[in-house]
């Protein structure tokens, strides 16, 4: 594929990626125009990394900068960290991208979006293998970095036992069919 192709295809990814949907109860005018703007430019390659430190790293720099271009009222970390982890995980399951960037070298470590839906699942699979239990979910406007890292840890946990990284556990629960048994 050349060079324009996939920079035509970074941008529309990138623009379903950030849907009303996704930006949903943020009453913040301008959020997801300037979000589509800035992950159409996120340099996907910087994702294409060979430890889990560096990967780590490079997410929360993008989820910091996401969030500094977000309009006032919505400028919230956890707003930013979701519409990237789904930006990523499109861009993962995008294969032209994946191909170009090696996205899948660093798959392991790639987040599920965290979102109430997702946060009560959690919980429910962390009740079922007997982990520990998680604090309330505060809702994505105000989710701070320490909460979804317990919440990353148990779905790390929960995709483990499922045998897949923990990015897939969507595609598990919500792809019309029951997760495999593990």
């Amino acid at each position: 594929m050349n060079q324009t192709f996939i920079r035509h295809l970074h941008r529309y990814v990138a623009r379903y990626s950030v849907s009303a949907s996704a930006a949903r109860g943020q009453r913040s005018p301008g959020l997801v125009r300037a979000a589509r703007s800035y992950l159409s430019e996120v340099p996907l390659r910087s994702f294409a990394v060979g430890s889990e430190s560096r990967f780590g790293q490079n997410l929360n720099r993008h989820t910091e900068r996401l969030r500094i271009v977000l309009p006032q009222g919505g400028r919230s970390w956890g707003m930013s960290r979701k519409l990237l982890n789904i930006f990523l995980r499109n861009a993962l399951y995008t294969g032209y991208l994946c191909e170009r960037y090696h996205l899948d070298g660093a798959e392991d470590w790639y987040e599920i979006p965290l979102d109430s839906i997702v946060a009560k699942r959690l919980r429910s699979e962390a009740k079922r293998l007997g982990l520990p239990r998680l604090p309330r979910w505060p809702g994505v406007k105000h989710l701070t970095p320490e909460t979804s890292d317990l919440y990353q840890g148990v779905a790390r946990r929960v995709a483990e036992h499922l045998g897949v990284a923990p990015v897939h556990l969507d595609a598990l629960w919500w792809g019309g069919s029951r997760a495999p048994a593990a």
